[in-house]
């Protein structure tokens, strides 16, 4: 898909899962979780979740996982990341557009978890339409929540 601002998205091939798996494992919040590449590696390769990746003037800028039947059946963004020399150029933006799309015609909802630390990313989250519904406290690592975020499709 190219949304007409340079930025293609297409499904994932097992080289770009690749790819996601060490930009995940290298990026805030994922270390500061102690989440392990093995981990990123394992999500990127679960054959239940859709993983996509962005390009931005044919170079990779980004990449997202989504779980198709998450919460109660409604899909679940389980991961969201942007290349660092990509930031800010509209990518995160353009894979949560990218991903609503997709479930539109089969959802009326769609989630997404954000660290209580992770201020940038809930900030993007809020601005796409996101909002808090619910808080996880100590939920993965001791003095940080995790806050689900919901929006109607």
């Amino acid at each position: 898909m190219n949304n007409g601002e340079g930025i293609d998205i297409h499904k994932a091939n097992e080289q770009e899962k690749d790819l996601a798996a060490g930009l995940l494992s290298g990026s805030e919040p994922w270390i500061a979780l102690g989440i392990t590449l093995d981990q990123c590696y394992r999500n990127c390769h679960d054959p239940e979740f859709l993983v996509f990746i962005a390009y931005l003037k044919n170079e990779p800028g980004g990449i997202i996982i989504i779980d198709p039947r998450g919460i109660a059946g409604s899909p679940y963004v389980k991961s969201i990341a942007v290349f660092p020399e990509f930031r800010g150029q509209g990518i995160g933006k353009r894979l949560l557009l990218f991903a609503e799309e997709l479930f539109r015609k089969d959802s009326k909802h769609i989630f997404i978890c954000v660290s209580s630390f992770n201020l940038r990313a809930r900030k993007l989250y809020e601005k796409c339409g996101f909002e808090a519904v619910g808080e996880f406290k100590d939920y993965i690592i001791n003095g940080a929540s995790e806050i689900l975020m919901h929006k109607r499709l």
